[in-house]
């Protein structure tokens, strides 16, 4: 957690147009928000920045996938406690299904959830 007591959310996300969406709607709402383009990023950045409140991580990216990202978060210790909801394009319900028996805890499929709904979903897992 960072000295201002702001609520941290790490966004990992190969479209940095979504991405962009997404930091400016948390940065407005007063989040602190840690970037990572790709599976590997994330992992790295979760070794070196505050532990975030919560990750909205994507299936979908290079390197390594948000559903590996996913499974080494749920196998850390340190990290298992944080609340991730996948954030796909893919309304594929194997994949959703995957990722949510691997300890997800939401998935919002990116067409048919506005910032402001990805907002109230972020709200309600953090406690």
């Amino acid at each position: 957690m960072t000295d201002d007591k702001k609520k941290v959310i790490m966004i990992v996300e190969d479209d940095s147009f979504v991405t962009d969406i997404y930091e400016t709607k948390l940065t407005q709402e007063g989040f602190s928000v840690i970037l990572a383009a790709n599976g590997l990023e994330a992992m790295k950045k979760l070794e070196e920045a505050p532990l975030p409140n919560l990750i909205l991580l994507d299936i979908v990216m290079p390197y390594k996938d948000g559903l590996e990202v996913l499974r080494d978060i749920k196998k850390t210790a340190k990290y298992q406690d944080i609340p991730v909801i996948l954030l796909t394009n893919l309304s594929q319900k194997e994949e959703i299904d995957k990722g949510l028996k691997l300890g997800a805890c939401d998935y919002l499929i990116k067409s048919h959830f506005t910032p402001t709904e990805v907002l109230e979903k972020i709200n309600g897992h953090i406690k």
